[in-house]
């Protein structure tokens, strides 16, 4: 083990989700590597030990992880994410009842599909960007099962938000400017919404701002479930914070637009994917949807401190020490996983991963520690993105389709261009 590092933090902007498993392979693959970012002492913990002490509430606490640009951007001041201990759980409780239901989990999902069926058919003839699409019609379904129906235009300014508050949280600049205007623009509109519905239901609104029709589509809804939720000492949250926990609904379902693209990056390198996703069923679907989250980079690692004096891997870490779990490199250790670099929905077949196997969303127990609640969600819209990827009717023309390690966020740096297969039906009736 060395001594403390000189300061990591533009090692790791150079490098991006190189970083973690680079910096583990000058310490000959340690599971521990102390290290500094942003001036504060940090640890690097890897390895399935690792995932079981970082998602113990015990051991590590989220409350002063956050730094304050990524919490400006990506999680919003005063969310879930920020919280530990019975104020967690009870948010956490919140989050649970609305996201991880079964109905729950296949109405949105039939709500995806529907808008994808919607979507390609609005293609025809035309060439698209994936990327920019499937983030519109997931902000579309998403809204409308929260209970704020939009329309197309609005839902695709949601779409634009949402995405640039995730592609700009890990970057200084342009990026991480457009993020924070995106999501103090949110933040403001559905304040209002939380504001208005709890004037109708307390009483009609002096302006009539929030009307009937939207009540209706708001009765019985997330919106409704937040914007009336009251948090252990009986208040109501204020207005911004249940802001930030619909952000907290909105924001990650949108973001399964990379997944999205992942997928059809994996089909267009792997061709014969195709047909199995065409005849495998929903297990087959389910297992290339795991395997895309495991494959492809999404989060490069999480943190969180030290909540007292710790050991791990023979080394103590005391108290307020910044632990970062390496994600992308668990993903692809060939230690816990077979040829890792090798994309196979095989490993999956049959069988779900563990807990702390597989961990893209993170690890442990999503109703009670800080695993995303949305995993199901996501597992399950991806899974029917998959197949629907498979069936279409499009070509990939020449493009970049890099995907660079270096940016956090990264996508196909294209977004996946789509172009109709044949020609457009007018044109060939001219013909």
């Amino acid at each position: 083990m060395s001594a403390v590092m000189t300061d990591a933090t533009l090692s790791l902007m150079l490098h991006g989700y190189a970083w973690a498993p680079d910096l583990r392979r000058a310490h000959d693959g340690a599971s521990l590597v102390r290290t500094r970012l942003l001036g504060h002492p940090a640890a690097l913990l890897h390895g399935p030990e690792a995932v079981a002490l970082f998602y113990d509430e015990g051991r590590v606490q989220r409350h002063g992880a956050l730094p304050a640009p990524v919490l400006d951007t990506l999680f919003g001041q005063g969310g879930v994410h920020t919280l530990d201990g019975p104020a967690h759980r009870a948010r956490k409780e919140l989050l649970t009842s609305l996201l991880m239901p079964p109905d729950a989990v296949r109405t949105l999902t039939e709500s995806v599909e529907g808008g994808w069926r919607e979507a390609v058919a609005a293609w025809e003839g035309r060439r698209v960007v994936l990327f920019d699409e499937v983030a519109a019609l997931l902000a579309r379904a998403v809204c409308d099962w929260v209970g704020l129906p939009v329309p197309d235009d609005a839902a695709r300014e949601i779409a634009e938000d949402c995405v640039a508050m995730v592609d700009g949280f890990a970057t200084a600049g342009p990026r991480h400017a457009r993020a924070h205007r995106a999501r103090r623009r949110q933040e403001r509109a559905l304040a209002a919404a939380v504001t208005d519905l709890r004037l109708h239901v307390h009483g009609p609104h002096p302006d009539g701002v929030f009307s009937a029709s939207r009540h209706a589509a708001a009765a019985g809804s997330p919106l409704e479930a937040v914007a009336l939720h009251r948090e252990p000492d009986g208040t109501l949250l204020d207005p911004h914070t249940a802001a930030v926990e619909l952000l907290n609904i909105l924001r990650p379902t949108v973001a399964i637009a990379w997944f999205a693209v992942f997928a059809a990056h994996a089909l267009h390198r792997h061709p014969g994917r195709h047909e199995q996703l065409r005849t495998g069923g929903a297990a087959h679907a389910r297992a290339f949807a795991h395997e895309v989250r495991r494959f492809y980079p999404f989060v490069p690692f999480v943190g969180g401190l030290a909540a007292r004096d710790l050991a791990f891997d023979g080394e103590d870490l005391p108290a307020g020490t910044l632990l970062l779990l390496d994600v992308y490199g668990h993903h692809h250790d060939p230690e816990l996983w077979d040829r890792p670099y090798h994309f196979d929905p095989g490993r999956f077949a049959g069988r779900e991963p563990e807990p702390d196997e597989l961990i893209p969303q993170g690890g442990g127990d999503a109703r009670t520690g800080h695993r995303c609640p949305g995993e199901d969600l996501t597992l399950s819209v991806l899974a029917a993105l998959g197949p629907a990827l498979a069936d279409l009717d499009f070509v990939v023309p020449q493009q970049d389709l890099s995907i660079p390690l270096t940016r956090i966020p990264t996508r196909p740096r294209s977004g996946f261009a789509l172009e109709p297969a044949r020609r457009p039906r007018e044109h060939l009736a001219r013909r």
